[in-house]
């Protein structure tokens, strides 16, 4: 099944999902809304997922339209990817990524909340830009950070603003391992099968342990963290 800007496709067990919208694959709501539909079909019809970009690119943030017309817009926008990130961070089945190029702010975001990332090797950025374009990174974002990033690159990368090639993103934590650009589908179709494997509910009840209270704490912070977020300078 392709939506306009997801395809969805079945490998075996794996539910392989490729983001692509033709440009800078921005997470708009339409994005979101398709990769909510994909993961509800995934936990019906899957053991994984594998999650790919376009080339060149995994997601290149929020989609800045929205983000720039006002407030309200602008946090229903970011809530809306909050909740798509806390959802992957305990879905019950396994998510790899596969970063096919630069992932910044909200791409970032979706590395950190999957179980697994690999990355394409090349003269890309990754990292949580929002400080440098005048943002104070969300409550969900700098936990999701504190979880995945090394303590050594927590600072850098979350106030600091600073962005890594992909080599130095796996140092950091926002990626797992990297290869050549034209092996990183496969790798990570390769790797969501052998997660696929792991048996049920048992992976799922652990992975809950692991984040769910986290994700909890959460979902009954975020209103109150969205009232006070401000969107980037224009």
């Amino acid at each position: 099944m392709a939506d306009a800007m997801l395809d969805h496709a079945q490998d075996d067990r794996v539910a392989v999902l490729r983001l692509d919208d033709g440009k800078a694959n921005a997470l708009s709501h339409a994005a979101i809304d398709a990769l909510d539909a994909a993961l509800d079909r995934a936990e019906k019809e899957a053991g994984a997922v594998c999650l790919l970009g376009r080339t060149g690119r995994l997601c290149a943030g929020f989609d800045l339209a929205v983000m720039r017309s006002g407030p309200e817009p602008m946090r229903r926008l970011v809530s809306a990817g909050a909740e798509l990130c806390l959802r992957m961070a305990v879905h019950p089945l396994p998510i790899v990524i596969g970063c096919t190029g630069h992932a910044l702010a909200a791409g970032a975001l979706l590395l950190l909340s999957a179980d697994a990332r690999i990355g394409a090797r090349g003269d890309f950025k990754i990292g949580l830009n929002e400080v440098a374009i005048g943002m104070s990174l969300p409550i969900f974002a700098y936990e999701l950070a504190r979880e995945r990033l090394s303590k050594r690159h927590l600072l850098r990368a979350a106030a600091q603003a600073e962005l890594y090639a992909p080599d130095a993103a796996v140092d950091a934590g926002f990626l797992d391992s990297v290869c050549e650009p034209e092996e990183v589908a496969p790798a990570a179709l390769a790797e969501a099968r052998r997660l696929a494997a792991l048996p049920q509910p048992a992976f799922a009840r652990t992975k809950a342990a692991l984040r769910g209270e986290m994700v909890a704490s959460l979902r009954a912070t975020l209103a109150e963290d969205m009232a006070r977020l401000t969107g980037p300078r224009t």
